[in-house]
């Protein structure tokens, strides 16, 4: 081979080389613009899914957020929590802190069929359930953001994950705030993101033990009012709003609530015990506009936690399913 055949098959082998290089990391970070060529209308398409579904039931935005969340929080933003159990998956449907609990998968497996009628292979699952969350906040007057795309769906779940990695209602705060650092979230990303108890509802044996504990951490007004329809015993399920004043709206009374000693969850209560989260909470109660401002925040940082991108994962078909 000649000197000159030689440099220009370097020449190829380095192009080729810088091509897959890219292949694998041109698109490893997310973007939000990520479909606006090969899906323009994928925004579009999930706002008119879950528009209809809050509208239809407001409690649905709660559940929204709450979904999203719980697939975060189990190895990274790649809807893992949308499998249902095969085989060889254990789902984490089943899992003690979302079975019966965790609820809108309909609402993401509607806005993926009809994706599938436009771009067919190109939106995923786990950013379709991030644009859901924007949108269900947006809808029952919360804050928005931008949402970066580009992630891709997994093959994988795990159910032990999901019963270990999530913050539990009974949880000490130290606990609360060891969960979101091991995510890579912050004490104030904790503190903000616990204000989407603003809005959705709990079963009676989650704050059962609270509201008879006749314990200083809580009005006895209010204790009083959630016994009514949280007997001591049975109705395990009988639900109560987690914010009483303002149930339907994603804004800082779920803060105002705790300085009355009215969280109705020991993990809402405990933000504000005189540790290391009392001046947040304080912060908050006083400014929506904070509490707003670093909500979203908030969730920007946790869409972005170990998400799947790149050649890593797949697109979904069906959401609960691998192709």
């Amino acid at each position: 081979m000649s000197i000159s055949n030689k440099m220009n098959f370097a020449a190829i082998v380095a192009t080729f080389s810088l091509v897959l290089l890219c292949s694998m990391q041109c698109h490893a970070q997310l973007s939000s613009t990520f479909y606006d060529r090969t899906c323009p209308n994928a925004l579009n398409t999930i706002r008119t899914s879950v528009r209809q579904a809050v509208s239809a039931e407001r409690r649905m935005a709660a559940s929204l957020i709450r979904l999203h969340f719980h697939d975060c929080f189990v190895q990274g933003c790649d809807a893992s929590i949308l499998l249902d159990e095969t085989p060889t998956i254990v789902s984490e449907k089943t899992a003690l802190p979302n079975l019966g609990s965790v609820r809108g998968y309909g609402i993401i497996e509607d806005a993926k069929r009809e994706l599938e009628k436009t771009c067919p292979g190109v939106v995923s699952c786990a950013d379709i359930l991030a644009v859901a969350a924007r949108d269900a906040s947006t809808l029952v007057g919360g804050p928005s953001w931008t949402v970066k795309l580009g992630r891709r769906d997994s093959t994988t779940a795990s159910h032990t994950l999901a019963e270990t990695d999530l913050p539990g209602p009974f949880d000490p705060l130290d606990r609360l705030i060891s969960a979101f650092a091991n995510k890579g979230l912050s004490t104030r990303d904790m503190v903000a993101l616990s204000g989407s108890h603003s809005i959705g509802q709990a079963q009676c044996f989650l704050f059962r033990d609270r509201i008879y504990s006749n314990g200083t951490d809580i009005d006895a007004g209010f204790a009083s009012t959630r016994r009514r329809s949280c007997p001591l015993e049975d109705q395990n399920g009988n639900l109560a709003p987690l914010d009483l004043v303002t149930p339907n709206q994603l804004d800082n009374n779920y803060f105002k609530n705790l300085r009355q000693r009215k969280g109705l969850l020991q993990s809402d209560q405990v933000l504000l015990s005189g540790a290391s989260t009392d001046d947040i909470v304080l912060e908050y109660s006083n400014s929506p506009r904070a509490f707003a401002s670093d909500f979203a925040a908030g969730m920007i940082r946790m869409g972005d936690i170990s998400p799947l991108t790149g050649q890593n994962g797949i697109i979904r078909t069906v959401c609960s399913s691998i192709n």
